[in-house]
């Protein structure tokens, strides 16, 4: 090899590695311009810790469900439609039913109107759901939360969303009123999971949601390759 095709070769290199660092750094510089703070008062209080490519969530809290809720919220404030993705790496289980995800919030307080895609510690039966996801909404401040998830009657559906860590992907849509939740296992190919319509503000408060469903005993979720699907 001559020496110009060399010299092309390792100018080549260069300005790919720059191009990488620059990447990984404006990806952390986005995340890191997310606010932590604990929603409904839970008796262990959450803690982010930023990493490298995600965020490490710490969380106590009794439940997000019912008319009110107690987690740790990562947020930032959107305004208008998004398109957002994540790969949870890990959930551990402090209770069957710990859950981390992205939420939409209509404001901080414990009652808010809210959606949220979760992903469960594991794929073990909850109530009517057997599968590793489920979609949860609050369409009234301080009222009762609901759920989403494939029916019992429909065996193939049922075992179609196992959550299945590291590669728990998952991306949640807003299009209007219209929001939209996919489930993926590279980030890539995205599976539909529902559709919802809900009567939501321009500003929410959009993040990364994680609470230990139980008192006084904390779960911690590994958020990773947090973007903005194109």
């Amino acid at each position: 090899m001559n020496k110009l095709k060399l010299k092309s070769l390792a100018i080549g290199l260069f300005v790919i590695a720059v191009f990488c660092m620059g990447f990984q750094k404006s990806q952390a510089q986005s995340l890191k311009k997310f606010k932590t703070t604990d929603i409904g008062n839970p008796v262990l209080k959450g803690k982010a810790t930023f990493v490298k490519e995600g965020v490490d969530i710490k969380a106590g809290g009794e439940d997000i469900w019912n008319n009110s809720d107690q987690f740790c919220f990562v947020y930032e404030e959107f305004t208008a439609d998004f398109d957002i993705a994540v790969r949870i790496e890990s959930l551990e289980q402090s209770h069957l039913y710990a859950k981390a995800g992205l939420m939409a919030r209509e404001d901080l307080t414990s009652g808010s109107r809210n959606l949220m895609f979760v992903a469960f510690p594991g794929n073990a039966k909850r109530n009517n759901n057997r599968g590793g996801y489920e979609f949860q909404y609050r369409l009234e401040t301080d009222k009762q939360s609901k759920a989403i998830y494939p029916s019992l009657t429909d065996s193939i559906a049922q075992k179609s969303f196992p959550i299945v860590y590291p590669n728990g992907w998952m991306r949640l849509k807003r299009t209007g009123n219209s929001f939209y939740a996919f489930t993926s296992v590279d980030g890539k190919s995205w599976k539909p999971y529902t559709e919802f319509v809900m009567e939501m503000p321009g500003k929410l408060y959009l993040g990364m949601a994680v609470t230990a469903h139980i008192k006084g005993a904390p779960t911690v979720a590994k958020f990773r390759n947090f973007k903005k699907v194109k």
